[in-house]
């Protein structure tokens, strides 16, 4: 992986741009939710850090994480229903009361815009979440497509959402470039053909973000826009 003042990008006409960990810190929505949904099964809270660890990967691997604190797999299955359908409440009803933009992106993403680039949101949250997220936030105008975990027959690592988002606008993958703050992002892009760049400042499951096999790291995406518009 290049330092970022070494990262290349050439021919780059669009960008998509996950949502958690990469323009929101929306973990503070996750700790609240989960918490309550335990509080109604009469499980202990789990600390804001344990919760972080488990985002990324979609809800359903979030709810099946947040129940193996307690339970083995076959109790998990038999909590999951109402584990999930507890935990969707709870966060439809406090969606982006707690979360904030990281710094960088509104700017980021008015640079983008600028340079003529076309932006896509391609994030693992349920497209009932996400959509009213970027929307509350204000972040919701600068996309032409937003997809979320549920909008498509496959989610992030797969490359198929991508791969959508190339044929949405065609381009062929090698004009695109993902941006994301997880392994998630990096594999869905590198097997769709398209360049990944990564931000620090996110949760990648809890491992390091310099472990991941990418084009760079980008500071913010005020600094990516600059990159990719260079």
């Amino acid at each position: 992986m290049n330092a970022p003042e070494r990262i290349l990008l050439n021919g780059i006409r669009a960008v998509i741009i996950d949502l958690d960990g990469t323009m929101l810190h929306t973990a503070p929505d996750f700790h609240i939710a989960v918490n309550r949904m335990r509080a109604e099964l009469n499980l202990a809270p789990l600390a804001i850090e344990t919760i972080t660890d488990f985002v990324g990967k979609g809800t359903e691997n979030l709810m099946r994480r947040v129940l193996g604190a307690d339970f083995g797999p076959a109790e998990v299955e038999q909590h999951f229903d109402q584990a999930l359908a507890s935990y969707e409440r709870h966060y439809l009803a406090i969606n982006g009361d707690y979360a904030t933009v990281y710094p960088g992106v509104r700017e980021g993403l008015e640079a983008m815009q600028a340079a003529e680039l076309r932006l896509a949101c391609v994030t693992n949250k349920p497209i009932a979440f996400a959509a009213p997220l970027l929307e509350k936030t204000g972040l919701g105008r600068y996309f032409e497509v937003v997809y979320g975990g549920d909008s498509l027959p496959k989610k992030k690592p797969d490359p198929y959402p991508l791969l959508q988002v190339c044929a949405d606008f065609d381009l062929r993958p090698h004009q695109v470039v993902a941006i994301g703050d997880s392994s998630n992002d990096a594999q869905a892009a590198r097997a769709a053909g398209c360049r990944v760049l990564n931000v620090p400042y996110g949760y990648n499951h809890g491992q390091p973000i310099q472990e991941v096999d990418s084009d760079g790291i980008v500071p913010t995406l005020l600094d990516a826009a600059h990159l990719i518009s260079a």
